[in-house]
């Protein structure tokens, strides 16, 4: 691999990408051997479904005819749907079939995590009480640790509005009491009577 540039080796998945852009076929008969998916010589059926490179419908045809085909494209005959009735296969890049779908499950995964994790908020007085603050520290503790994130929002009443500076304090000390592996995400920011923050685990 000394021959990619550091461009292309800072994309973890444009690494894989280039590992996977195989050039013989025994190369790709090695990745086949390690994958579920059947490709070119494992697929054998007197019948199947083809499947175009560009999502086309080439219709019914052999294994082996569907074979020629993806042979006369420099390409792979990939298996998709060993179920169906006939099977149905595509032809198709290996290498970039993997590639796509590496990408897909990746964006899958980001979107998982989003829709878990959830924004909740918790409202914190200037006059609260040290065992209040405990109470609502514990709370904002249990939210952390399902994997949300929390916004902490420290409410200014009547003439408290003269005094930011123990507002700012009381934030540094609700975050201080969350524990050190939970970390502020984005600026500190002061909005109407509240002054807020929104933190998330390490």
């Amino acid at each position: 691999m000394s021959h990619m540039s550091h461009k292309t080796l800072a994309n973890p998945l444009d690494f894989c990408y280039n590992v996977l852009q195989v050039n013989s076929r025994e190369e790709r008969n090695t990745i086949k051997n390690n994958s579920r998916t059947r490709l070119n010589g494992e697929i054998r059926y007197p019948e199947v479904r083809v499947i175009g490179s560009n999502g086309e419908q080439l219709g019914i045809m052999s294994s082996r005819d569907a074979q020629l085909l993806a042979n006369q494209q420099g390409v792979d005959l990939v298996e998709i749907a060993a179920n169906a009735n006939p099977p149905v296969v595509k032809i198709i890049d290996w290498g970039k079939f993997q590639y796509q779908k590496m990408k897909e499950d990746a964006k899958n995964r980001k979107k998982a995590r989003e829709k878990q994790s959830e924004l909740k908020q918790m409202k914190i007085g200037l006059k609260i009480s040290d065992n209040d603050l405990n109470i609502k520290v514990r709370k904002m503790r249990a939210f952390l640790d399902d994997g949300d994130r929390v916004k902490i929002m420290i409410v200014f009443k009547g003439r408290e509005m003269a005094h930011k500076e123990l507002g700012n304090e009381l934030l540094d000390k609700v975050i201080s009491l969350l524990g050190d592996d939970v970390v502020t995400e984005g600026k500190i920011q002061m909005s109407g009577r509240n002054l807020s923050a929104q933190v998330r685990k390490k």
